[in-house]
């Protein structure tokens, strides 16, 4: 069958993307510039070093702010984006009905403190790739990240207490059918955090990727 106008479009596309954004892009990037590139080049192009999370307490990012003094926190403003039937909003935000999807369970929620904010990369995990280096301010920033989508993602507490502070290599979403979804955000938010990987989180991603498309990411770097 000869392919659709959209697929050969599609195609021309992803071989610029994989000519012109070499690894060497993200390493390059600086804060707020766009970095496009295929998911497969994007894990290449993470540093890799052993993970160190000496120091760590959570208490070292701040988080669920209200950041835009709109009354709502950030675990309400995730809660708010993600719903798929809407809840009311009332009186200092809180919110009443409405549904959502948990994709790490495949399990719908018509009960928002069913849910928790899921950080992507755990926070843990981001100290121990990096952010320990940080300030308070890039810390808090990271844990309210609601400037991309992958960053804070709201799931079932029974999956997120599942993960707590594990990487790919110890823990992956139940729902299989997630998992290249899972990897490929994993990798967008380190990259949009330049955070490093440690070779055993490198392995994991690189065999969930066997078996997903290298789809190109973009990224608007933060730091």
């Amino acid at each position: 069958m000869r392919p659709t106008r959209a697929a050969v479009a599609a195609a021309a596309v992803f071989s610029v993307l994989a000519a012109l954004f070499t690894p060497a892009t993200a390493h390059a990037a600086a804060p707020g510039d766009t970095v496009t590139l295929p998911v497969d080049d994007a894990l290449a192009a993470l540093p890799v070093r052993d993970e160190d999370r000496t120091g760590y307490e959570r208490t070292k990012f701040r988080h669920w702010t209200d950041a835009d003094h709109d009354g709502c926190s950030t675990r309400n403003e995730v809660l708010l984006e993600e719903a798929v039937t809407a809840p009311e909003q009332g009186t200092r935000c809180l919110l009443a009905g409405g549904s959502w999807y948990s994709p790490y369970d495949d399990t719908y929620f018509t009960v928002a403190r069913a849910l928790d904010i899921d950080h992507m990369v755990p926070l843990a995990e981001a100290w121990g790739s990096g952010a320990s280096g940080w300030s308070a301010g890039e810390r808090e920033a990271y844990a309210n990240d609601l400037g991309d989508t992958r960053a804070l993602i709201a799931v079932s507490a029974a999956s997120n207490r599942s993960k707590a502070d594990q990487d790919p290599a110890t823990w992956q979403p139940p729902a299989t059918g997630y998992r290249c979804t899972y990897a490929t955000d994993w990798i967008a938010v380190k990259t949009r955090w330049g955070l490093a990987i440690d070779t055993t989180e490198q392995g994991a991603l690189t065999s969930i990727l066997v078996d997903c498309p290298n789809t190109p990411i973009e990224v608007t770097r933060a730091r």
